[in-house]
C-alpha cells in the first residue's frame, strides 16, 4: 500500500513536471537541500554559499551520514550523484514504512500498523520521501530504534540511535527517547538491568554529540561553533518567538498558500500529540514525537519547512490510526472515500511545491 501511495504521487509530480516543461527526476533529486548533499558528497565539507543576510551559509549544517551513503554508492556503483541520493531515499522510504508498520503492529495490531503507514505515506508534505531528502532516512532508523527498545534490544536501539543522530539536526530525537526509555526501565527495575541497556543508552547520544563537537573544533568554537552555522542559517530555538512574529505577519498581510498550510499541519500535529498523551501511548514514542514537535514549534526560521521537520513524526497519527481502522469496520465505503481525498489532495499538494512553489521545502 505504501509503494502504490508513493508511486501514484511520483506519477502525478512527473505529470504535472512534463505540463511545466520541466524534468521530473531532476526536481525531484536536486532540487533544495538535495543540491548541497550531493555537493557534500563529492567536495566534501568547507563550502560556503553567500546570502542577502549577514555571514554566510555553510554546508556544516548538514549531517554526514547521508552524503556518505551517496558518496559510496557513486563510488561502487556506475550511478550520478542525483541518482544515487534518490535511490537511498526511496530505499529508507520504503524501510521506514516496514518500521513503522512493525511499531504500530506490536502495539495495537497489524491493522493499525497498516493504517499508521498508509497515513504516513499520504501526508501533505509526503513529496519528500519521493525526493533526495534525508527524511527517509531519519525516519527508517527512528522507527527502527523504537522498535528496538520496545523490544527491549537495546544494543540496536543505541545504535540506531547513533546513526539517526547522523543523519539529520533532530535526529538527536531518537536518542532522547531510548535515553528516556532505558531510564524507566532502570527505575522501574530499581537499577538491576542488563549491561545491554547501559551500553545501548551510552552509544545512542554519540553521532550526534560527535558530529556537533566536530564541527565546534572545526569553527574554534567546541561547544558553540555548530550553533553559530545554525544562526548563520537564521535557525535558532528561540521557544517559538520567531514562529509566532512569522505566524502574526502572516496573518496581517496574507501569504502564499504554502504558509497557512504549514501554521495548519503544525498545529495538527501539536493537537495529534494532546491526543497520544490521552492515549498513554509508550514513553519512548511519547519523547521522540515531543521532542520533534518542540523543535518545530520553538525554531526560528523556515517556516515553511516545519512540516518537513515533521514527517518523522509517525506516532503523532496513531490516533488518526485508530479512527481509521474503526471506521473501516463499521464504514468501509466512507474510509475509502477518505482515503481517495487524502491521497488526491497529497499528490496535487506535493507537485504544487515541488513544481510551482517558490518556497524551500
Amino acid at each position: 500500500m505504501f509503494l502504490g501511495a508513493r508511486l501514484a504521487g511520483a506519477a502525478v509530480v512527473a505529470l504535472v513536471a512534463r505540463f511545466a516543461g520541466q524534468h521530473p527526476l531532476t526536481l525531484l533529486g536536486r532540487s533544495w537541500d538535495s543540491v548541497w548533499y550531493l555537493g557534500i558528497s563529492v567536495h566534501g565539507y568547507g563550502h560556503d554559499l553567500p546570502s542577502h543576510d549577514p555571514g554566510v551559509h555553510s554546508d556544516l549544517a548538514f549531517f554526514p551520514l547521508y552524503p556518505a551513503l551517496v558518496r559510496a554508492l557513486t563510488a561502487l556503483f556506475p550511478f550520478g550523484g542525483g541518482a544515487a541520493g534518490l535511490l537511498i531515499s526511496w530505499t529508507a522510504a520504503a524501510v521506514a514504512a516496514v518500521g513503522i508498520h512493525a511499531v504500530g503492529s506490536r502495539l495495537y495490531g497489524r491493522a493499525t500498523g497498516i493504517a499508521l503507514v498508509l497515513l504516513w505515506g499520504l501526508l501533505p508534505h509526503s513529496v519528500v520521501l519521493s525526493m533526495a531528502y534525508t527524511e527517509p532516512l531519519l525516519t527508517a532508523l527512528a522507527a527502527w530504534a523504537l522498535y528496538a527498545v520496545l523490544a527491549g534490544n537495546w544494543l540496536w536501539a543505541g545504535t540506531l540511535a547513533a546513526l539517526a543522530g547522523l543523519a539529520r539536526p533532530n535526529g538527536f530525537a531518537v536518542a532522547v527517547a531510548v535515553l528516556a526509555a532505558a531510564c524507566s526501565e532502570a527505575w522501574q527495575r530499581r537499577g538491576k538491568v542488563s549491561h545491554r541497556l547501559w551500553t545501548g543508552a551510552a552509544l545512542a547520544p554519540l553521532g550526534w554529540t560527535a558530529y556537533v563537537l566536530w564541527v565546534g573544533r572545526r569553527e574554534g568554537d567546541l561547544l558553540g561553533g555548530y550553533f553559530e552555522v545554525q544562526r548563520q542559517w537564521g535557525s535558532t530555538f528561540d521557544f517559538g518567538r520567531g514562529s509566532v512574529h512569522f505566524v502574526h505577519l502572516m496573518l496581517a498581510h496574507g501569504s502564499r498558500f504554502v504558509f497557512p498550510m504549514a501554521l495548519l499541519t503544525v498545529t495538527a500535529g501539536a493537537v495529534l500529540y494532546v491526543l497520544l498523551l490521552l492515549d498513554r501511548a509508550p514513553l519512548p514514542l511519547l519523547v521522540y514525537s515531543g521532542v520533534l514537535l518542540l523543535i518545530a514549534l520553538g525554531g526560528s526560521g523556515f517556516f515553511e519547512c516545519k512540516p518537513r521537520f515533521l514527517l518523522p513524526a509517525f506516532p503523532l497519527l496513531l490516533p488518526l490510526a485508530h479512527v481509521l481502522v474503526r471506521t473501516a469496520r463499521t464504514r468501509p465505503w466512507h474510509t475509502t472515500v477518505l482515503v481517495a481525498t487524502l491521497a488526491g489532495f497529497s499528490y496535487l499538494y506535493g507537485a504544487y511545491l515541488l513544481v510551482y512553489a517558490a518556497t524551500p521545502l
